[in-house]
Parts: C-alpha cells; structure tokens; sequence
C-alpha cells in the first residue's frame, strides 16, 4: 500500500473521528464542550500539516454540504452559525500543530504539547472572535464581552487544556509507530522497483 492510499485512509478515519467528537458533549450554556478538538489536535499531530488539515477540510465540506456532523447540524446556513469560527479554528490550528511537530521532525513531549497549546489558542481565537462578530452583527442575538469570556473560554478552557495532555501523551507514542510505518512502506517500494 502506497503512501498515497495510507493517507487517503487516515484522512477518512479522522474525519469520521471528528465527527463523532461532535456528539461527545458536556452541555456547558452558549457554548457546548465537545471532543472535537482532541481529534483535530491529532490529526495534526500524528499526520502532519497537510494530511491533517485535509482530514479537517473533508469534515467540514461535508458538514457545509448538508450531513449533520457539526454539534448542531450542517448545511451551508453554518455559516451564521456562532460557533463555526471554532470548526475554522480547528482547521488553522491543526495545520499549525502539523507543522510545528513535523517541521523539524522534533517528537519530544515539549514540543508535541506546544503544538497542542498553540492549536488551541488559534481555535480559541478563531471561535471567539466569530462567536462575537456573528451573534452582535449578524443574528441579533447579541452577547457581551464579559459573557463570552466565561462561556467560551473559562469554563471550557480547562476541559480542552485536559485534552491538550491526552493528545500530547498518544501522538507520543504513535508518531513513531506512523513513521516506522511510512519507513517501511517507502523501503518495500524502492526494492520492488529495484527489482521489476
């Protein structure tokens, strides 16, 4: 199996994990917690910026086409929704954990938990500053400052940092495992070009 069909298959995969994170939610008020971001963190981390992100793009086209696969639905009208700035977030920030972890081949937990914290910053950006544009300028559904910070950020916060350290403690042990892999598949097809 080449590298091509390996990492068409893992974009698959990560895909459908993102969307089950989806449903995995601590119902907190105006902005639910999901296991989105822990998925999206890996992607980045074990696949790299560019497969990563695909697996993210992927997730959200089809979310933007119509499956039900955001928190709250999908279809093209997410658009207004307050919270895609998070999913938007999500492709930016695992294109950044991609590659910060990969630039430099540099696997050390130090470095895998910066990306981490890095992703969920852009996310927390991305979300927050949408959140806020849409909901005051958009819906009509104003919301302050003070309220945004403590539902969209202190109270989920905390949940995500958690999922920082999960994610950080996998890509740890499984990115050596995805390059050994890599490795060998890369081996195998040299020596049987070698040898047709």
């Amino acid at each position: 199996m080449n590298n091509n069909v390996k990492n068409n298959i893992l974009c698959g995969i990560f895909a459908a994990l993102i969307a089950v994170g989806a449903f995995i939610k601590i119902p907190i008020p105006i902005c639910p917690f999901t296991l989105q971001f822990l998925f999206t963190n890996l992607a980045g981390l074990l696949l790299g910026k560019r497969v990563g992100s695909r697996a993210v793009g992927i997730y959200i086209i089809l979310g933007l086409i119509g499956l039900p696969i955001f928190s709250e639905g999908g279809g093209i009208g997410y658009f207004i929704h307050p919270t895609f700035g998070y999913i938007l977030g999500f492709y930016a920030g695992t294109y950044a954990a991609g590659h910060i972890v990969h630039k430099n081949n540099n696997f050390s937990f130090k470095n895998i938990l910066y990306a981490s914290f890095c992703n969920l910053a852009i996310v927390y950006v991305f979300g927050m500053i949408y959140y806020y544009t849409i909901g005051n300028y958009f819906i009509n559904s104003p919301i302050g400052l003070y309220t945004l910070i403590l539902y969209c950020f202190i109270l989920a916060v905390p949940g995500d940092i958690l999922l920082c350290l999960i994610s950080t403690c996998v890509a740890k042990k499984v990115i050596p495992v995805i390059n050994n892999s890599i490795q060998s598949t890369e081996e195998n097809s040299k020596f049987i070009s070698k040898n047709i």
